[in-house]
């Protein structure tokens, strides 16, 4: 039986994309004696109760991350929280850094602060492959949280409270995905711009982000950071699924914007460990001061290990991709 289930959650940023597929998860597979769903845009919340139909599990707190007294309130009496809301747009954290700063770094914080003083029992933080390496200032505020959060297992060393992190790619159908955007596009019959011809990305479905989280809760102690090991794929493979036969147009890199992106660099290579059954690399924390122990059933990685997406050994093909379009998942 999982961890989470017939337990109290929380989980913030919980009317995005991830959010409302993890309350849809939950509420089916779950059975939560209560779900927190936290965030601070009140239309995005009453669509959200609509969506749901006012489901009594549910509770839904207006909030903002960057308020810690109100991050005490919503967490109190919860178990287990999932840290989802995070300012998450490459070009817009460019022109406005400190808001990245504000909410991805000082919010993180907050999380951490009020689930251990409110006795939470375990907090897993979403992350991003941009994390890796990163090159950006998104990418450079969410390798920061990722670091916070595992240090947070140091100031709840004394307590009952224990953090994780989940890092993925792309994922497919979410808000602000290239997949709608290149859909619209190919409706109106215009060609599709791709950035580089050459680029590659990682790319997860929204069900297997959330049913990872969900194995975090299961498989973690505290300090570790879940890597998914899935296929990689040629964005201009995407675009031909999306629109057989579509004219594409090379517009160039993006100011922060990699040709291929990294889940596990070089460095975070010498500490990761593969997990029985294939499904995930577990990055093993720094420092352990907390009593963390390597997992029994992992297997090391290769001397000199990292994990991009342009050496990747899986890859989707174009049939594989253009079912994934469809909703189906490997």
């Amino acid at each position: 039986m999982p961890l989470l289930q017939r337990s109290s959650l929380l989980i913030t940023g919980g009317t995005g994309s991830f959010g409302k597929s993890f309350i849809r998860y939950a509420l089916d597979n779950l059975d939560p004696t209560r779900l927190v769903v936290f965030s601070r845009d009140e239309l995005k919340q009453y669509e959200a109760r609509q969506l749901f139909g006012d489901d009594p599990r549910l509770r839904w707190f207006i909030g903002d991350i960057r308020d810690q007294s109100r991050l005490l309130r919503a967490m109190h009496g919860v178990d287990y929280v999932v840290h989802a809301a995070a300012l998450k747009q490459v070009d817009t954290a460019e022109y406005n850094p400190f808001e990245f700063v504000k909410t991805n770094v000082l919010g993180s914080q907050n999380v951490i602060e009020a689930a251990i003083d409110s006795g939470v029992k375990k907090v897993v933080a979403l992350s991003t492959d941009k994390a890796s390496s990163p090159i950006n200032l998104y990418g450079a505020t969410k390798l920061t949280a990722d670091k916070l959060f595992i240090s947070g297992n140091h100031y709840a060393a004394a307590y009952p409270t224990r953090f994780a992190v989940v890092r993925y790619g792309n994922v497919m159908g979410s808000r602000g995905s290239v997949i709608p955007f290149f859909r619209r596009l190919a409706e109106a019959g215009q060609p599709l711009p791709i950035t580089d011809l050459r680029c590659t990305r990682f790319f997860i479905s929204l069900g297997q982000a959330v049913r990872m989280v969900v194995d975090a809760f299961d498989h973690m102690q505290g300090g570790e950071l879940f890597v998914p090991r899935i296929p990689s794929m040629k964005v201009v493979d995407l675009a031909q699924a999306i629109a057989p036969g579509a004219a594409m147009t090379d517009v160039g890199l993006r100011p922060g914007e990699k040709l291929h992106e990294e889940m596990i660099s070089p460095e975070e290579g010498r500490r990761a460990l593969a997990l029985s059954g294939g499904r995930y690399f577990v990055i093993q924390p720094d420092l352990a001061g907390w009593g963390y122990r390597a997992p029994e059933a992992a297997t090391p990685v290769p001397a000199d290990f990292s994990y991009r997406s342009n050496t990747n050994d899986q890859w989707y093909t174009s049939a594989q991709i253009a079912e994934l379009l469809a909703g189906k998942e490997f």
